[in-house]
């Protein structure tokens, strides 16, 4: 897995699973933290659309990155995850981890 950045936008491309995590995959998550004032409001869109396969530690690691950024003041929003994601959250039962995401 990797993650790219460009403006507001993290992009994620390959698998986000178990296997498909390195630690610089973490380090960089982390490092994009840093760079998110507190209570400053900020949006953050995660594009989804190159994600081939998720399973349920890459979910939950999305999950705690996502909860991270807000409680640094950043409001997380997926967007562009395909059928086979939405599926793998839903079977997970993750609904409501990420609800009001696309």
């Amino acid at each position: 897995m990797k993650i790219c950045t460009k403006g507001d936008v993290k992009y994620i491309r390959g698998d986000l699973t178990r296997s498909g995590i390195e630690q610089d995959v973490i380090n960089s998550l982390s490092h994009s933290l840093d760079k998110v004032s507190f209570g400053s409001g900020n949006r953050i869109r995660i594009d989804c659309g190159g994600v081939h396969t998720a399973d349920i530690s890459g979910l939950q690691l999305l999950y705690v990155w996502m909860q991270c950024a807000r409680l640094r003041g950043a409001e997380s929003e997926l967007v562009n995850m395909s059928a086979n994601m939405q599926n793998t959250i839903h079977a997970m039962g993750l609904e409501h981890c990420f609800a009001g995401n696309s």
